[in-house]
């Protein structure tokens, strides 16, 4: 009897601490702010604490989560950068929050800055940039600094982010840029629609992004693709109140990468300034916008449910020939159907140098005020297949 006693003895010792081994090691690999001196007051400044921890991780072997437990965190502008020896986890179950005061952002256009990291997970949480001071000084016309993007991804590879929200940004939310295979994914990204040049999400110069099953709405863009953006992917968003998801504005420079591969499929506008829209500033250029997919859109109450524009000049200088130099082509507009809140819902201005080529409308059906919407088409080839209203285009 003894002999089994002991033999159970020695074998529960063994799964204890096994068990306690697994325990220590999980701490190992998890790094909780408060632990570095973070406070969940959301008065004291946790920056210190939150790059301590980031260091930390960085420099583990091991895949690590660094977690921000419950509460509110202040948090001032802050630089996360790599690259890191493993996979990071960024675990938020509480708010982060910027300085009260919208001059502890400073100048330097980011609050929460990653650069040059691979293999990083932002899952959950909110971040709160209490934008709304930001936005009031700018509305006066007195001198107020850049403003800045709430979250930041420079140079950065193998990105999730999931589950966040943002709220009163500054100016943009998230930025994606110079980065390759990114999930973008449940994001909630909120602002008034009167709060200036709050876009949801930024994309340039990357590639691979998908932006899946995600809320925009805000003061301008839900989504901006700018310059060098290939094989973006967009499906299940909601947008409204903001000014649609836009492709520009592109052309800006002589010299600028262009804008192909573009996805988005299965969403919904509410009553935003426009839907789809493509625009490009009036003057020379050698990018170009090709290879676009628009496909089971639903407009409700958009003023531009479908818009292209390439005599964007907003001050009427630096636009001599008032010409684009953007080449847009291999454009599907297919199954978009909807109210549109303006007469013209399908508006094409088009490049007098660079026609827009290779525009396909297939089964168009949007309304103003419970009859036929009208069209404005400038510079257009391509062709049309289905139902197509309001007609007058192709």
């Amino acid at each position: 009897m003894d002999h089994i006693n002991n033999k159970l003895l020695a074998v529960l010792l063994m799964f204890f601490s096994s068990f306690l081994l697994m325990i220590t090691s999980m701490a190992a690999y998890n790094y909780n702010v408060v632990k570095f001196g973070a406070k969940p007051d959301g008065r004291t400044d946790s920056t210190k604490a939150f790059l301590g921890a980031w260091q930390a991780a960085c420099r583990s072997a091991a895949s690590v989560t660094v977690t921000v437990p419950r509460g509110s965190f202040l948090l001032k502008p802050v630089e996360f950068h790599g690259p890191c020896r493993s996979k990071i986890t960024f675990q938020i179950y509480g708010t982060i929050v910027a300085p009260s005061d919208y001059r502890g952002l400073g100048n330097s256009g980011y609050w929460i800055l990653f650069v040059k990291v691979n293999r990083i997970s932002i899952n959950g949480g909110t971040l709160d940039a209490r934008g709304a001071s930001f936005w009031a000084c700018r509305k006066s016309g007195k001198s107020c600094p850049a403003g800045a993007r709430s979250m930041t991804f420079n140079w950065a590879n193998n990105v999730v982010v999931t589950g966040l929200t943002s709220i009163n940004s500054q100016v943009t939310h998230l930025v994606i840029n110079s980065c390759n295979n990114v999930v973008v994914r449940k994001v909630k990204l909120v602002a008034p629609d009167q709060s200036p040049n709050t876009d949801g999400l930024h994309v340039q110069n990357s590639a691979g992004v998908t932006v899946t099953d995600s809320t925009f709405q805000t003061g301008d863009d839900c989504i901006s693709i700018g310059p060098g953006t290939r094989n973006l992917y967009m499906s299940k968003l909601n947008c409204g109140p903001g000014h649609g998801i836009s492709i520009g504005s592109l052309g800006r420079d002589a010299k600028e990468a262009g804008v192909q591969n573009i996805t988005l499929v299965n969403s919904v506008f509410s009553g935003s300034d426009n839907g789809v829209r493509i625009k490009s500033w009036a003057r020379q250029s050698t990018g170009f916008v090709r290879n676009v997919l628009f496909q089971n859109l639903i407009m409700k109450n958009v003023q531009n449910p479908i818009i292209v524009d390439q005599n964007y000049c907003p001050t009427h200088q630096g636009c001599p020939k008032q010409g684009s130099g953007v080449k847009i082509s291999q454009v599907v507009y297919r199954n978009i159907q909807g109210t549109s809140r303006t007469q013209h819902a399908l508006k094409f201005d088009c490049s007098r140098s660079n026609p827009c080529q290779a525009i396909r409308l297939h089964d168009i059906k949007l309304t103003f005020n419970g009859r036929s919407a009208t069209s404005q088409c400038k510079n257009i080839k391509g062709v049309k297949a289905g139902v197509v209203m309001p007609q007058g285009c192709l």
